[in-house]
C-alpha cells in the first residue's frame, strides 16, 4: 500500500479559524445565534445513550426525537466538531469547558475494546447479516471526525486518544470481513467513514487505520465515475457525497499513486454541478439524485436536502485548494449565500431540512431540542465555520475566494488585510493593507473574477485605475505593499433569467451572486411531518407558479435585458411584459422567511399547449400530495424505520435509475402505514416490467391478500404504477395497517414511493361560476348545465371565474385547460356568444360540460 511519502502539496492552503474575523453584520448574526444554540447544549443529555449502552446509569433523559431511535449519538459527533469549530473562531472559555467535560465523559463510556457509542453493537451485525438497521456506521463517522476535530482545534489529547482506540476497533472489525460482507455494509449508508478515517491516520499514523479507511473506499462506484458515466441515478445523495470526500482524502493523504481517486472526485464534482444541481447549488428529490438533466420535473417541497449542499461544499474546497480553478470558487460562493446561508433564520438560529424547489412553498426549521435532525448537525457545523472559505494562501500570494466583509490576517506575509463588501448591495469591494512588519518581497493579492461579472471589472489602486491583468478567473495586483494601501474592485452586477436543462423556460432569477424569489404570502402554513418526526411545509392551496408574456417565452427570454427593473437602490426588482408585473417582487432569497415563495417560475404563452401540460402536471401533483395518508421512498432507511421495516432475505439496491426494495426467493418485507378507521383507502406500488421485473410477488394487508402474481404492464419495459383498493371493511376500525410483500419465486421488488392514499373524488360538477358583468337567467346551481347570461350591449369583453367541486380537478373553455384560479378574460365580437365549459372531477376523467349563452341587449 502507499504511504505518505507521497503526499501531494496543494495549490493553495488554509487559513486557520483564529485568523479570519468576519465583519458582515448578517453572517455575524448567524454565528452569534450558532454560539448561543451549542451553550444551552447539556452535555448529560448528549451523553446520555453513551453511557447507557457502557452499563452506566444515565444522568439525565436522553434527547428526543432521532436521539432516541437507533441513530442515537450522532448529535454528539456533530456538536464536538462545531463547538471545537466556534472555539477554535471565538476562544470562547465556556465552549472549550463544554468540549472538555463532554470529552471527559465520554472516556467513562468506551469499553476495552476501544467502541464507543450510544447504540450497541448488535446494529453492526444486523448490517452484516442485511438485516435492517438505521445507519450505525453513518453515527459512528460523526463521532470519529467530531472527536479528531476536537483534538485539531483544541489540543485535547484525550479526544485524539478515544478517536484512535475507535479506529483500532473498526479496524479489527473491517480486517474481519469477507468480501460479501463489505459489499453488504457499503450498501448501506455509512457517511464519510473514509474520510473520517483517513484524517484520524494523519494524526496517529496507524497503518490500521489506513487499511480500515480504504474498506470503505467504494472502488466499483468510484470507477464508472471516473470515467463519466453517470451512474447517480437514484442514488441516496447524502450517502453518495461523503463516499468521494473519502476518495479525495485518500488522494490528499497519499498522493499521485492514488490519482485515480482524484481524477473520480473531480468527475463526481463535475456530474453533480451540471447535471444535478438547481439554482441554488442545491440537489436531489426525496434525498436522492433523479436523472442527469431531469430537474424541472423532480422539482418538489422535498428537493435539496442542506446536508447534501455542506458535503458538497466541503468537496468543493478541497478540490479548490488542490487545482485552483476559479470553477470551483463559483460554485462555493454560490452555494454558500443561496443555500447554506438560505438554511438559518436569522432570529432563532435553526436551520432546514429540505429546500423547496417547487413555487408555494416555505422554509420549515428545526427546533431546538426536538428532532435532532442530521440538518441540524451539519447546520451547526456550518454556521460556526463561515470564516473557512474566505481567503487562502499561495507560495507567494493571498487569494481572495470570497466578497465578504471580513479581516485577515496573514502573519506569513508581514500584513493584515481589510476587506468591505456588500454584495449584492453594492457593486464594489475595498481592501485596505496593513503592513505588521517592513516588506521584503512582492506579494500578490488575487481577487476572483465571478462568472456572473456584467461587464468588465474595475481596479483601483490609491485611487489610481490599474488594468485588469485577469489569469484563469483571476485579476492580480503584486507589488511590495505599505501600510495604507487601498485596492478598490468594482464587479459590475445584472439581472439575469437561469433555466433548468430540461426546462428552459423555467426560469430563476439571479442578481450578481444572489438568487432571487418573490414572496406568495402567509396563507395556511402549515406544516407536515415525513421520515423520522421531519417537519416539510404543505400547499393545501392552488398556487400559479408561471408568468404569461405576449409572444412566445424565447422571444421573451431572449429580450430579457429589457423585462425588468431595478426598485430603487436596493436588490428589489419587478419584470415587465408579464400577467405578474404588479404583483412579484424579486428579492435575496436567503433572506427570505415566514412565507411562501417562488424561485422557479414557468414563462409561458396564453393558452399554448406548454402551458395545459403545465396546468394539468401541477393538478396531478397536487392531487397525489393531497390523498396521500401515508407515505415512503423505498429503500431510504429513515422512511422505513419510521414505517417500522421488517424482513428477511431482503436488501436495497438500485435498478434502472430508482431505488428498489427487494426479497430474495422465500423473502418478504413490510411496513405499517396509517389508515383512517372505516374508511375505503387505495395502495399505490410502483413495480418494473422488462428484466428482473415481470415477476410474481404477493400483497398482503393485515394479512389477507390483495394481489397475487405478476402485476399487468401494458409496457415493454419500465415502471408502472398500480392502485389497488383496499374498502372501509378491510380497513374496519384500524388507525394502522401492515403492508407486506412476500415473494416465493425469482427475486423482485418495489420501487419509488409507496402510498396510502384517499380515492379519487369522482363529483365532476363545477362549484363556482361566476361573470364580470352581466346576469344569468338562473342562479348558478352545479347540476343545472345550461344557462343564458344578458350584458350590456356595449360590451367589449368580460371576465369570467369558474372552479371545480374539488380544487385538483380540471376546468376546460372551449376545449383549452384553464388556470382555474384565477379570472379569464374573453372578448365578445358578436351579438351572441357560445361559451362551453367542461368541468373534470378530480380523477381527471368522469366529465359534465355547461353551456353559457351570452347575449347583448
Amino acid at each position: 500500500m502507499p504511504t505518505e511519502s507521497s503526499t501531494p502539496t496543494a495549490l493553495l492552503d488554509d487559513y486557520r479559524l483564529d485568523r479570519v474575523r468576519i465583519d458582515d453584520a448578517y453572517l455575524q448574526n448567524a454565528f452569534a445565534n450558532e454560539i448561543r444554540y451549542l451553550k444551552n447544549y447539556k452535555n448529560d443529555r448528549l451523553l446520555a445513550g453513551f453511557r447507557e449502552t457502557r452499563g452506566l446509569i444515565p444522568l439525565a433523559e436522553k434527547y428526543p426525537g432521532w436521539e432516541t431511535t437507533e441513530i442515537r449519538g450522532h448529535t454528539l459527533g456533530h456538536y464536538l466538531k462545531a463547538a471545537a469549530q466556534a472555539y477554535a473562531v471565538s476562544r470562547d472559555a465556556k465552549l472549550l469547558e463544554q468540549l472538555n467535560q463532554l470529552v471527559d465523559g465520554l472516556e467513562k463510556c468506551r469499553f476495552e475494546s476501544g467502541y464507543l457509542s450510544a447504540f450497541p453493537e448488535e446494529l453492526f451485525d444486523r448490517v452484516e447479516q442485511r438485516k435492517p438497521a438505521w445507519v450505525p456506521w453513518y453515527t459512528m463517522h460523526k463521532i470519529v471526525a467530531g472527536l479528531t476535530a476536537t483534538f485539531e482545534y483544541t489540543d485535547n489529547r484525550l479526544a485524539l486518544e478515544l478517536a484512535s482506540g475507535l479506529g483500532d476497533w473498526i479496524a479489527a472489525r473491517t480486517a474481519a470481513w469477507t468480501p460479501e460482507i463489505q459489499a453488504a455494509v457499503l450498501s448501506v449508508e455509512y457517511g464519510g467513514m473514509n474520510d473520517c478515517l483517513y484524517d484520524l491516520y494523519k494524526l496517529t499514523h496507524k497503518s490500521a487505520h489506513l487499511h480500515a479507511a480504504h474498506a470503505f473506499d467504494e472502488v466499483s462506484l468510484f470507477g464508472p465515475v471516473r470515467e463519466g458515466k453517470d451512474i447517480l441515478t437514484g442514488k441516496h445523495a447524502n450517502t453518495t457525497i461523503p463516499k468521494f470526500l473519502g476518495a479525495l482524502n485518500r488522494y490528499r493523504t497519499l498522493g499521485e499513486s492514488e490519482r485515480f481517486y482524484l481524477e473520480a472526485a473531480e468527475s463526481f464534482w463535475t456530474m453533480v454541478v451540471e447535471h444535478h444541481s438547481y439554482v441554488t447549488g442545491g440537489n436531489s428529490e426525496w434525498e436522492h439524485f433523479g436523472e442527469p438533466d431531469r430537474l424541472d420535473r423532480e422539482r418538489s417541497n422535498f428537493t435539496a436536502e442542506t446536508c447534501n449542499t455542506y458535503n458538497m461544499l466541503k468537496l468543493t474546497r478541497e478540490l479548490f485548494k488542490l487545482s485552483g480553478d476559479v470553477k470551483y470558487a463559483d460554485f462555493y460562493e454560490n452555494t454558500f449565500l443561496n443555500a447554506i446561508l438560505s438554511s438559518q433564520h436569522p432570529h432563532t438560529g435553526m436551520t432546514m431540512y429540505f429546500q423547496p424547489m417547487a413555487t408555494g412553498y416555505f422554509k420549515v426549521y428545526s427546533s431546538p431540542f426536538e428532532h435532532f435532525w442530521c440538518c441540524t448537525g451539519t447546520g451547526m457545523e456550518s454556521f460556526t465555520k463561515l470564516n473557512d472559505s474566505l481567503y487562502f494562501r499561495g507560495e507567494d500570494s493571498i487569494v481572495v475566494h470570497q466578497y465578504i466583509s471580513s479581516e485577515l490576517d496573514a502573519e506569513e506575509f508581514g500584513l493584515k488585510l481589510r476587506q468591505r463588501s456588500a454584495l449584492p448591495e453594492s457593486d464594489t469591494a475595498t481592501f485596505t493593507v496593513s503592513a505588521t512588519r517592513p516588506q521584503s518581497g512582492r506579494i500578490s493579492l488575487r481577487f476572483r473574477l465571478p462568472e456572473w461579472l456584467a461587464g468588465e471589472a474595475e481596479l483601483t489602486l490609491n485611487g489610481e485605475r490599474l488594468a485588469v491583468e485577469a489569469s484563469d478567473g483571476f485579476a492580480s495586483v503584486t507589488r511590495v505593499w505599505t501600510d495604507g494601501d487601498t485596492v478598490e474592485l468594482r464587479l459590475p452586477m445584472t439581472l439575469r433569467a437561469v433555466g433548468l436543462p430540461d426546462a428552459p423556460h423555467a426560469v430563476a432569477f439571479k442578481y450578481g451572486p444572489t438568487v432571487l424569489s418573490a414572496g406568495l404570502g402567509r396563507e395556511d402554513m402549515t406544516e407536515s411531518a415525513t421520515g423520522v418526526a421531519v417537519s416539510v411545509p404543505t400547499r393545501s392551496m392552488l398556487v400559479k407558479d408561471f408568468l404569461t408574456v405576449q409572444g412566445s417565452p424565447a422571444d421573451w427570454l431572449k429580450s430579457f435585458a429589457s423585462h425588468w427593473q431595478q426598485r430603487g437602490d436596493k436588490p428589489e426588482f419587478v419584470l415587465k411584459g408579464t400577467d405578474e408585473d404588479e404583483r412579484l417582487v424579486f428579492t435575496p432569497h436567503y433572506k427570505r422567511h415566514g412565507e411562501r415563495y417562488g424561485i422557479y417560475w414557468r414563462v409561458v404563452q396564453a393558452d399554448s399547449p406548454e402551458l395545459q401540460q403545465h396546468i394539468l402536471e401541477g393538478k396531478r401533483k397536487s392531487r397525489v400530495e393531497d390523498a396521500t395518508i401515508d407515505s415512503l421512498p423505498v429503500g431510504n432507511d429513515q422512511y422505513e424505520l419510521e414505517h417500522k421495516i421488517r424482513g428477511d432475505k431482503t436488501f436495497v439496491d438500485v435498478w434502472d435509475g430508482s431505488t428498489t426494495r427487494r426479497a430474495e426467493t422465500g423473502g418478504s418485507f413490510g411496513y405499517t402505514f396509517k389508515v383512517k378507521p372505516n374508511e375505503e383507502h387505495v395502495l399505490e406500488v410502483t413495480f418494473f416490467s422488462g428484466h428482473r421485473g415481470d415477476r410474481p410477488i404477493t400483497i398482503e394487508a393485515d394479512g389477507t391478500i390483495i394481489a397475487d402474481g405478476v402485476p399487468p404492464s401494458r409496457i415493454g419495459r419500465g415502471f408502472h404504477t398500480h392502485r389497488y383498493t383496499l374498502s372501509a371493511d378491510l380497513i374496519g376500525n384500524r388507525d394502522s395497517l401492515d403492508i407486506t410483500f412476500r415473494v416465493s419465486g425469482e427475486e423482485t421488488g418495489i420501487f419509488d414511493i409507496l402510498r396510502i392514499m384517499s380515492p379519487f373524488d369522482n363529483e365532476p360538477s363545477l362549484r363556482r361560476l361566476e361573470f364580470s358583468t352581466g346576469q344569468l337567467d338562473t342562479p348558478f346551481e352545479p347540476s343545472r348545465m345550461r344557462y343564458t347570461l344578458r350584458i350590456p350591449a356595449d360590451t367589449a369583453s368580460l371576465s369570467f371565474e369558474a372552479a371545480p367541486a374539488r380544487k385538483n380537478g380540471l376546468v376546460y373553455a372551449e376545449g383549452v385547460l384553464i388556470e382555474d384560479a384565477l379570472p379569464r378574460t374573453m372578448q365578445l365580437a358578436d351579438a351572441t356568444t357560445k361559451l362551453r365549459l367542461t368541468s373534470k372531477a378530480e380523477d381527471h376523467e368522469t366529465a359534465r360540460d355547461y353551456v353559457i349563452h351570452i347575449v347583448k341587449s
